[in-house]
């Protein structure tokens, strides 16, 4: 077992059956192994009976996080989100029978992606940081063994873990239609408590400084068009101005128009 300076983030398990399973994700993640009762890393990737989660080690950490696309707010927002009228939904085009190819090339959490799914969109996600890309695939894999409508909306996701901006350079599919970006913003020195998963994961990710070389690539593969969320009163991505808007209470949307969907 390897030692875990602070600021790291190390692999556990929390019950014994499990230790093995973890041993080899960390050692597919080039992370140390942690005993559940050594609290040395900053973080701890949790493997449990049911599935990954990522804590913070300090005592006045928020809870664990983890993705879950059966149960709990994504669950709820699919049945009672607002279906095609989400400002997400509206801003890749969606409307009446159009289901843009769509690529989300920050994926987070996957809930964007998620919801695009659960319309019909068929969604390929790409996320950098291989902590955050390690509870993504345990999330949409226990998503596909859940079976029913879940399993169908998690069968239009496939996941590749890596550099957004190589990928799209090195794109051999057909061109998505659509390129969806939530690049991390950087943080406001007076901002109100953010939501949990952002004080975990900024230490882990960063601002995306590159956020501009992101938009490059993003608007040399689309075929039609990228969208990119960005708090309401944020300047937009340095680059090219965008074509439309859309804005909602807390967030918008910047719209860079290639060509008409549909055509």
């Amino acid at each position: 077992m390897t030692d875990s300076a602070p600021g790291t983030v190390a692999v556990s398990w929390l019950v014994p059956g499990l230790q093995q399973a973890a041993s080899e994700l960390a050692g597919r993640l080039g992370l140390p192994l942690q005993a559940p009762d050594d609290a040395t890393a900053e973080m701890l990737l949790q493997l449990g009976e049911d599935g990954l989660s990522l804590r913070a080690t300090a005592e006045d950490a928020p809870g664990a996080i983890r993705v879950d696309f059966v149960e709990g707010a994504l669950a709820h927002r699919r049945q009672y989100g607002g279906g095609a009228g989400q400002m997400v939904a509206r801003a890749v085009g969606i409307r009446g029978a159009l289901r843009p190819r769509v690529l989300d090339a920050t994926a987070g959490l996957g809930r964007d992606a998620f919801v695009l799914a659960s319309l019909g969109c068929d969604v390929v996600l790409i996320e950098r940081q291989p902590v955050i890309a390690a509870l993504l695939a345990d999330g949409l894999e226990r998503a596909r063994h859940a079976g029913g409508e879940v399993a169908e909306i998690a069968g239009r996701m496939q996941l590749l873990a890596g550099d957004a901006i190589e990928l799209m350079a090195d794109w051999s599919e057909p061109a998505p239609e659509v390129i969806h970006l939530d690049p991390m913003f950087p943080e406001r020195q007076k901002s109100a408590l953010v939501k949990k998963e952002m004080r975990l994961f900024r230490p882990l990710a960063g601002d995306d400084a590159d956020s501009p070389q992101l938009l490059e690539a993003a608007l040399w593969l689309a075929s039609h068009r990228v969208v990119v969320k960005r708090p309401r009163k944020a300047p937009a991505i340095e680059g090219p101005a965008p074509t439309a808007q859309m804005n909602g209470q807390s967030s918008r949307y910047d719209i860079y128009g290639k060509k008409k969907l549909g055509t």
